[in-house]
């Protein structure tokens, strides 16, 4: 086991420089994480998270422009979010390995030219291999997340992360009605050349305030830090525990928002494809709400924000399964659900960021697969339960899976105070 932490470990010594080449010290680069920074990173990752969501509202259009049959549609959103999984796995580790601010703007840019291959595409095939780049880049995400964590101070590291997963998840929540928005305005290529220089302006303001972080590190080569993601399971049980709410929590929240648009869009309520992307405001409202969790954690109280935050998401579920008889209730869940997923998902990232400094980019692709898995068989458990059983269903799904998130927690944190005893 000791051999195996030290494969792991990378030398904490750091000699630090700002973006302009400036040698500074700890503290100023700790300093250097304003509010206008930590928004900025909030956007950027937005923007980044967004551009693979971006094609669910507009599949209609792309079958169209391309002769893509309707049967093989879906596999454009499976190549995106393949390849976001991919990314996790083989580029946010990187992070712990090469210098960051470099490995940020580098993907960013990767990012721009990817958009543009997807804005301007000419056939399906280059739309599809665009889009797989699309996903594969739109990690830079998560190493975004893990060098905010690297350059906020430790009493400020909840808050900083928590305002930026807002801007995650806003980002995800917004893409679809900022998608058919500009669909309509100008059609769908528009939608991914305006990312395109979104991207490149993000760019640009990162360039002048990402600090230039040199560390020395020991001769680890590339699959030694991939194998070093798995001992990082075995070694930390928190990564392990909070993996697994992650799964559970990010399940329920892709069952509500895989299906909701089937209820919606039927009978006796028939909304338009415009109005069903409205109530991703009321889950924005939750996630900013939920940004705060991050600063109890900080005071150490991530396990009460946990069991809070998990009975909330139970509750939310009751007021969700009254969708069609009232769209108030529906907005009031949604709000409650968005703000419960938000804030295990900031703790979570609180609590294992604090576990090895060196690892903060590998903790971060361990913990962010689990993510994808949970969004994945969230989406496929939804829609099948839906054609089946009804939104009735889906939300006695959507509440079990709450339930069973509520009993893993409770059973782990009595299993942490006894082995405290």
């Amino acid at each position: 086991m000791k051999d195996a932490k030290e494969k792991v470990a990378v030398d904490a010594s750091v000699k630090e420089h700002s973006s302009r080449g400036r040698t500074t010290t700890s503290d100023s680069i700790h300093d250097s994480m304003s509010r206008y920074v930590t928004l900025l990173f909030a956007a950027a990752c937005g923007i980044s998270v967004a551009n693979i969501y971006f094609a669910q509202p507009i599949l209609d259009n792309l079958s169209g422009e391309f002769g893509i049959e309707h049967s093989t549609l879906g596999i454009l959103i499976t190549i995106t979010q393949i390849f976001y999984g991919v990314g996790l796995l083989l580029l946010v580790p990187l992070g712990d390995l090469l210098n960051q601010r470099r490995l940020i703007i580098g993907q960013m840019l990767l990012s721009v030219i990817a958009l543009v291959i997807v804005g301007t595409a000419t056939s399906s095939s280059v739309l599809f291999v665009g889009m797989a780049l699309v996903g594969l880049l739109a990690v830079v995400t998560q190493t975004l997340v893990a060098f905010a964590a690297t350059i906020a101070a430790p009493a400020e590291r909840g808050r900083v992360v928590g305002k930026i997963t807002s801007g995650i998840v806003i980002g995800i929540l917004l893409a679809r009605t900022i998608s058919g928005v500009l669909t309509d305005l100008a059609g769908w290529r528009s939608v991914y050349l305006v990312s395109a220089a979104l991207m490149f302006l993000m760019v640009c303001g990162l360039c002048r305030v990402l600090p230039n972080v040199e560390r020395e590190v020991q001769s680890l080569s590339y699959p030694q830090l991939l194998r070093s993601v798995l001992i990082l399971f075995v070694q930390e049980r928190i990564l392990r525990i909070r993996a697994i709410l992650a799964t559970l929590i990010f399940v329920a929240f892709s069952i509500l928002w895989t299906s909701l648009v089937l209820p919606l869009s039927a009978p006796p309520l028939s909304l338009s494809h415009t109005a069903i992307g409205a109530f991703g405001i009321a889950g924005v409202a939750g996630a900013l709400a939920a940004a705060k969790a991050g600063k109890l954690a900080d005071r150490g109280y991530g396990q009460r924000t946990t069991g809070l935050a998990l009975i909330i998401l139970l509750i939310s579920w009751l007021f969700i399964s009254y969708t069609e008889q009232s769209l108030i209730t529906l907005v009031i869940g949604i709000v409650l659900l968005d703000l419960a997923v938000q804030a295990v998902h900031v703790t979570n990232q609180s609590m294992i960021f604090a576990l090895r400094k060196e690892a903060r980019s590998r903790l971060t692709a361990g913990y962010m697969v689990f993510y994808s898995i949970g969004s994945a068989i969230g989406s496929i458990t939804s829609t099948y339960i839906y054609a089946h059983y009804g939104w009735g269903g889906v939300c006695l799904l959507g509440a079990s899976v709450s339930a069973l998130a509520l009993l893993f927690w409770a059973m782990t944190l009595r299993a942490t105070a006894i082995e405290k005893l």
